[in-house]
């Protein structure tokens, strides 16, 4: 049974927006330290974005800072990316991320950390 069930990918074009959506069990969701990861074609896997449990925590890849926003509605279990002002660069499979031991130094996490990992999202920008 999938841990971490992610949506939201898709074809868009260079300028373009995206929200990423992904769902986790209320017992993981509730006490993890969120994060989307990337891995583009030819690239190793990147860590994109974090959250921590209490949601005032964040960190962001210096490729994404200004542009892709981490979010966490506990009502939903959910963690959102949006991804705005979208560049082919950002063309990847992109993986949502759980890490149950809290922290409040989300950007020192690696993707060793994790303990739960969603099936991934294809995001496909043209030019």
């Amino acid at each position: 049974q999938e841990q971490l069930v992610e949506s939201g990918g898709g074809l868009v074009q260079a300028g373009d927006s995206l929200r990423l959506s992904c769902t986790a069990s209320r017992a993981i969701f509730s006490s993890s330290t969120m994060a989307w990861f990337r891995q583009g074609p030819g690239k190793e896997r990147e860590y994109v974005a974090a959250i921590n449990a209490k949601g005032w925590s964040t960190y962001y890849a210096d490729s994404v800072k200004g542009r892709f926003t981490i979010s966490r509605d506990k009502a939903k279990n959910t963690a959102y990316l949006q991804m705005n002002n979208l560049k082919p660069e950002d063309t990847a499979v992109y993986f949502c991320a759980a890490d149950q031991d809290y922290t409040d130094y989300v950007q020192f996490l690696q993707d060793g950390h994790f303990d739960y990992w969603g099936q991934g999202t294809q995001v496909i920008v043209s030019s």
